[in-house]
């Protein structure tokens, strides 16, 4: 996108960018009921069309339309993430809408984020795509982006396009600490009390209905289309004190293994501490899985999850299922689990 010179970046009204967002289409460009593809597009057609409609954020100092964008930071620090989607193996477009897999994409990285104890403020956005993409889908996916840059004031400035066999995004967050120090995976002390926020377990479980076929219950499909991280609760959790804190992106015990690896401790959970909702006992029953399987090792929720000080009060968005102490690795109910998390190639 920041190769279209001519398309410099202007200011655009709030409420503008968020009826489009909510659209999710724009004005048709060619015959009208015809599939337009991106190849029909070209490069510099399809990157004006995706830079046509994006609001900007206070943050944004220069946004699309330059060889690179330029955002603002409080304090002089930036923190950066990318993510990769690779179309077939992150998500499936027979399963989920072009909207879904924008809401998703920015949420995995927003979520990296969040888990540094920062506040995302940007989103860089690369798209390779077949050539026979029909391009309402594009506009779909940008709908997505966009709306999921709103929760939490964020605003896509810049990425670029290419071909490709199957649709792949990388997508970069930019965050801004505000002053506080970045919340590391090296800080988990003895003592600590292990605690999670964010939803533990729905993703897998949708994840596990679509895989045989079914579109129901809505509430689990839903969380694997598009997860709903909790990003305020990594800045708060910062305020309070947390010592170490992760995403979960591949599975609460996989990656507070990280912690634990990164920290030079074990960290010791206990299962009857998980709090199953009861919509996740009744697809386990259905499908003869046990619930706790699907939190302790499903990915793709982006809940967060850190070691607090014994004296740190969580607040109520927050459950204690740990604690940690000396030694290496995770254990449940004081046992090496099973079953691992997400790991590619493997």
């Amino acid at each position: 996108m920041s190769r279209v010179r001519a398309a410099r970046a202007r200011p655009v009204e709030r409420s503008a960018g968020r009826r489009a967002g909510r659209s999710g289409r724009r004005a048709p460009i060619g015959e009208r009921g015809r599939v337009i593809t991106v190849s029909e597009l070209g490069e510099f057609g399809l990157i004006k069309r995706v830079i046509s409609g994006l609001p900007a954020a206070e943050s944004t100092v220069l946004g699309p339309g330059d060889d690179a964008a330029v955002v603002a930071t409080s304090d002089g620090r930036v923190v950066a993430s990318t993510d990769l989607l690779v179309e077939n193996r992150h998500f499936r477009r027979d399963w989920s809408t072009a909207n879904d897999v924008g809401h998703k994409a920015a949420a995995r990285s927003f979520a990296d984020i969040a888990a540094m104890g920062a506040v995302p403020t940007a989103l860089l956005v690369g798209l390779a795509a077949p050539g026979g993409l029909d391009v309402e889908w594009v506009d779909g996916l940008l709908a997505g982006l966009r709306e999921e840059c709103g929760e939490v004031g964020a605003a896509v400035v810049g990425g670029d396009v290419t071909a490709a066999d199957v649709v792949t995004l990388a997508v970069t967050a930019l965050g801004d600490l505000q002053g506080r120090e970045p919340v590391r995976l090296d800080g988990a002390q003895v003592g600590d009390v292990v605690a999670v926020t964010g939803r533990l377990g729905w993703a897998a479980a949708g994840f596990a209905v679509l895989g045989r076929g079914f579109r129901s219950p809505v509430q689990v499909v839903s969380a694997h289309r598009r997860p709903q991280p909790p990003y305020q609760e990594g800045p708060r959790a910062a305020q309070l004190g947390v010592t170490a804190l992760t995403d979960i992106s591949d599975g609460l015990i996989a990656d507070l293994g990280h912690v634990a690896e990164a920290s030079g401790v074990r960290i010791d959970l206990s299962a009857s501490r998980l709090q199953i909702p009861t919509k996740l006992r009744e697809v386990g029953a259905a499908l003869n899985v046990d619930p706790v399987v699907w939190m302790l090792t499903g990915g793709d929720d982006y809940a967060l999850a850190g070691t607090f000080p014994a004296a740190v009060e969580l607040p109520d968005s927050w459950a204690a299922i740990g604690t940690v102490a000396e030694g290496e690795g995770v254990r449940v109910d004081g046992r090496r689990w099973r079953v691992g998390g997400h790991e590619h190639f493997r």
